[in-house]
């Protein structure tokens, strides 16, 4: 293990998706979502091709020995890519990234759901603390009054649906990684995307300008850099300890939000993904603790049996 260049790897692919997502936001005044999802999965693919081709699994890296987890898995995950591009184009930059905060407090939930993982009042403590912080960010965009914007209401409400979705997402890739390799995982899900984004077609696809086109072109590359850096920073540390840096993101957000789209973040926004962080964080911190302790468990055992 080495872990500062696993948690190097993991902010370059952070900075790698907040580029991708301001470039969708750039462009999307002028492309609807769904054509969006597109660009952003297509171009995606040569750097996946090229990253399988590196590592001499072009020929068997994308075998599968369960084409419909993949089918379920790109239904959902491009369902949640859609509507967090929707999202792009109606609210401030770090106020997607807040509510998108709540994907891994569900995943907790989901998987007590439906993988039968044990919760115990620690982490089911700080997904509630983290809900609420959720529930803060949005409070603005909910709340009866004549100044609610019917748009900027929209956007909340298809962000935290694209989280919600997100979360389901990965507790399909919990189940895929049980028989699929990660090449295979990520190989498909760029294929399905790219497919599954063409039956947007008849809600108005356009033909873009060449500067929104060179956008949409480098959002997917982007995309596509930031899935092999997300994968590669795992095999240099582990997941756990690389996880918290998933929340740089909201630094980058707030900065290129100011610089770029003009935007000022909120006290009320702010004081939301506080909270929404710390919860996330004690999620992070408490998985860790139980992993030591289940390896340590396993150590014992094993020199018991030796």
């Amino acid at each position: 293990m080495q872990p500062l260049r696993g948690i190097l790897f993991k902010v370059m692919s952070v900075a790698m998706f907040m580029g991708m997502a301001s470039l969708v936001k750039a462009a999307s005044a002028d492309v609807p979502p769904g054509q969006a999802v597109f660009f952003r999965s297509f171009f995606a693919l040569p750097i996946i091709l090229g990253w399988l081709a590196l590592r001499g699994e072009l020929r068997h890296g994308w075998k599968t020995a369960n084409p419909m987890g993949h089918v379920w898995r790109g239904l959902i995950g491009t369902s949640a890519m859609g509507l967090g591009f929707t999202g792009l184009g109606l609210l401030p930059l770090p106020e997607v990234t807040a509510i998108g905060y709540a994907a891994p407090l569900l995943v907790v939930i989901f998987a007590a759901m439906f993988l039968n993982e044990e919760v115990r009042a620690f982490r089911l403590s700080a997904v509630a603390m983290g809900m609420v912080g959720v529930l803060i960010v949005l409070s603005p965009r909910l709340s009866v009054g004549a100044s609610l914007d019917v748009s900027e209401t929209l956007g909340a409400i298809v962000v935290l649906m694209g989280a919600v979705l997100a979360a389901l997402a990965q507790v399909f890739v919990r189940k895929l990684v049980a028989t699929e390799d990660t090449a295979a995982i990520v190989f498909w899900f760029t294929i399905t995307s790219s497919v599954l984004s063409l039956f947007t077609l008849p809600w108005g696809w356009v033909t873009p300008g060449w500067a929104v086109a060179t956008m949409l072109i480098c959002a997917g590359l982007l995309g596509g850099v930031g899935q092999i850096l997300l994968t590669t920073s795992y095999r240099y540390a582990d997941a756990s300890l690389v996880a918290p840096f998933d929340y740089t993101s909201m630094i980058l957000a707030l900065t290129i939000g100011y610089l770029i789209f003009d935007e000022v973040p909120t006290g009320t926004m702010l004081a939301g993904a506080a909270i929404v962080i710390c919860a996330g964080v004690l999620i992070i911190w408490r998985e860790r603790q139980l992993g030591l302790k289940r390896a340590r468990q396993r150590k014992a055992t094993g020199n018991v049996g030796g």
